[in-house]
């Protein structure tokens, strides 16, 4: 019977086309500016026209609802308990970006039970079929938890900064992916880049690094420089892509998007795989 209800759903998703394309925004240590891009980069892809979704997934310390300016009454693991249904735990900006929050309890995703472990295959199928992209906004740091979902999700951005230690965090971050699954497509963005500063350099390091000692080819995506603005949107809990769309930062993320984007196009869309990757890591994580 389950075999049966998985056919079936599986043909639901390939009848509605393409599906979302699902992207990891990790670094490999805090501070690093995260989930400010996360924010800023889902609003340049609205700008383009494209439907997306946040998923806080940084458990305990997700603050993607504050730098929106909203609070969210319901998480993700509201849904997974049973105590919400899936429009309650989406949260919908007047922007546009809908957002859902993680909640407590993610962390230990391989002791869950079947039952639950199929309502969130659930809601990223549905999430997958509404949306153009399905951002998952992910911890700080190498966790075997995130390190999971991670290998389940198309693509991941890593964002790290020129300091010495989140350049190596992110290169620490980078070969645990790769040595899990070196087929994982890789983008770089180095993050406040101090304006007498090239920050090219830091993303060059890990990209000929990631190269050179694991054969592993990367795409530096850009740099987003220092800008006084961005303080400015934090306190004004309003991302800095739509407070100040003329500064230099927003024009930068503009073309950081549209490279990303170009990317996308050339490739084959085969997103329905997440969830076959999500399902197999689960079953392997039980063994």
């Amino acid at each position: 019977m389950r075999d049966q209800a998985e056919s079936l759903r599986q043909k639901m998703l390939a009848s509605r086309g393409a599906l979302a394309k699902s992207i990891a925004v990790v670094s490999g240590k805090g501070g690093v500016g995260k989930s400010n891009f996360s924010t800023n980069f889902a609003y340049a892809l609205i700008a383009q026209d494209k439907k997306v979704v946040i998923v806080d997934m940084d458990i305990g310390m997700g603050n993607i609802h504050i730098l929106l300016g909203y609070t969210p009454t319901h998480s993700l693991m509201d849904y997974l308990v049973g105590t919400k249904g899936i429009e309650s735990i989406i949260n919908k900006t007047d922007e546009g970006l809908d957002f859902i929050s993680g909640g407590s309890g993610l962390e230990q995703i391989m002791e869950w039970s079947e039952a639950t472990f199929e309502r969130l295959t659930y809601v990223f199928e549905h999430l997958q079929r509404n949306y153009d992209f399905v951002l998952f906004d992910m911890g700080a740091g190498a966790t075997a938890q995130a390190i999971e979902l991670i290998m389940a999700i198309d693509e991941v951005i890593v964002i790290s900064t020129t300091e010495p230690t989140s350049i190596t965090d992110a290169y620490s971050m980078m070969k645990f992916i790769v040595m899990r699954d070196p087929d994982t497509s890789l983008y770089l963005v180095g993050n406040r880049i101090p304006k007498k500063k090239n920050g090219n350099e830091a993303v060059l390091r890990l990209q000929f690094a990631m190269r050179k000692f694991l054969g592993k080819e990367t795409t530096i995506l850009g740099c987003l420089p220092e800008d006084d603005v961005v303080q400015k949107a934090v306190i004004q809990q309003k991302p800095y892509f739509l407070a100040y769309p003329n500064a230099p930062i927003s024009k930068k993320i503009v073309t950081m998007t549209e490279m990303f984007t170009t990317f996308q196009s050339k490739e084959v869309q085969n997103s329905s795989s997440f969830i076959k990757r999500l399902k197999s890591i689960f079953l392997r994580g039980r063994e």
